[in-house]
């Protein structure tokens, strides 16, 4: 389970996609978190619960907006 995050880091998971990459950008954050795989593209939109229960470790820090 990760501490902190922001908009744009890039977050591995603790399960692989369907198309094989476990690595997925962060898009939106809320009371809901919008996620965005690296590997195929595909759009994801998680509470914020389930993401912080399913997000391994932050691989890299986004930009400061």
């Amino acid at each position: 389970m990760i501490g902190s995050f922001s908009l744009g880091d890039t977050v591995k998971m603790k399960k692989p996609h369907a198309c094989g990459a476990d690595t997925w950008t962060i898009t939106r954050v809320g009371a809901d978190v919008k996620i965005r795989c690296l590997g195929c593209g595909r759009v994801v939109m998680l509470d914020r619960l389930a993401f912080l229960k399913a997000a391994k470790q932050i691989t890299a820090k986004g930009s400061d907006e």
